[in-house]
């Protein structure tokens, strides 16, 4: 079954226009972050996806996170990794059916889907140019076995100092991961709970601009 998602074409005439990619958190849908379209960039094609994993009452998943009082919380790796290779096979759909610049093309994920949007940077090397990484980390679960050295993606990462779902400790640890394998990045941090705030949304707004 491929995902579903909603589109905004260019406001501009372009021929091959770069692609924006948006993956929601846990528990929501592809409306939530569709409302940041309005305000990026004119020349983007932006793809809001729905994850597949339905929790009801207009919520979805990208994979189940389950509780238990042995292990605490936990994510089962396993719908995960499906819903990694749903979305890799997405961006070739998107790439061909618009004819976006393959050189290009930012996956901005929120929460769960920006641990998504940094694994899917290891698993599927280059596949896509630009992590934008909001209220995430690096989950060392759902990496590949060996990273490869040709990546040549650019990260942008925050976090809200007082996340109060992800603690911000585990964000922190992004940068000196990617920092060690030579990938470029920045870091940032805002005093916000699990959420973007305006000043993070302008700030990754040019860091977008700056790139295309």
């Amino acid at each position: 079954m491929s995902l579903q998602y909603i589109v905004r074409e260019p406001k501009t005439e372009i021929q091959n226009p770069p692609l924006l990619i948006l993956l929601h958190g846990y528990g929501s849908n592809e409306q939530d972050l569709f409302s940041f379209a309005e305000e990026l960039p004119d020349e983007l094609l932006i793809v809001s996806v729905r994850a597949p994993y339905n929790l009801g009452a207009g919520s979805y998943a990208w994979y189940a996170i389950n509780f238990d009082d042995v292990n605490g919380k936990f994510s089962d790796l396993k719908q995960a990794k499906t819903s990694l290779d749903k979305i890799a096979v997405l961006i070739d759909e998107i790439k061909q059916k618009y004819k976006t610049n393959t050189d290009k093309t930012f996956l901005l994920g929120f929460s769960q889907g920006a641990i998504l949007s940094y694994s899917l940077s290891f698993f599927y090397p280059n596949k896509v140019q630009n992590i934008i990484a909001l209220s995430g980390y690096v989950n060392m679960e759902l990496l590949p076995s060996s990273i490869s050295k040709e990546i040549k993606t650019n990260y942008y990462c925050s976090h809200g100092t007082v996340d109060q779902v992800l603690p911000v400790d585990w964000a922190r640890k992004s940068k000196p991961f990617l920092d060690n394998l030579g990938l470029k990045n920045i870091y940032s941090e805002y005093p916000v709970g699990h959420g973007v705030a305006p000043q993070n949304f302008y700030s990754f707004k040019s860091w977008i601009e700056e790139r295309l």
